[in-house]
């Protein structure tokens, strides 16, 4: 069974950091791409970031760029979205992706406000 838990979410101030995490279990997680999506208030969910199973090709959406990096422990069987520099539009629910089965977690919200 695949299960997904995002954690790592919270409130934080304009140009702060935050770390989200994935910890991913009932598949071969090593030999898997994971995402990060996100989704804002009122908007269609959007893939922010993107990493192969060895970890050596990453991905990023135009508006994280140089601001967030995704990493994994595969030893560990969990994903990570390093967050950087925060602004109020990085807004939103954020997901974990396993794109082959196509499995969602549950989300994680992050809010970016004064």
């Amino acid at each position: 069974q695949v299960q997904l838990v995002e954690s790592g979410g919270g409130l934080v101030q304009p140009g702060g950091s935050l770390t989200l995490s994935c910890a991913a279990s009932g598949f071969p997680f090593s030999f898997h791409a994971m995402s990060w999506y996100r989704q804002a208030p009122g908007k269609e969910r959007e893939l922010v970031a993107t990493i192969t199973g060895p970890g050596n090709l990453r991905n990023y959406a135009d508006s994280v760029k140089g601001r967030f990096t995704i990493s994994r422990d595969n030893a560990k069987n969990t994903v990570y979205l390093q967050m950087n520099s925060l602004k109020p539009e990085d807004t939103a629910v954020y997901y974990c992706h396993f794109s082959a089965g196509n499995y969602w977690g549950k989300g994680t919200l992050v809010t970016v406000t004064s």
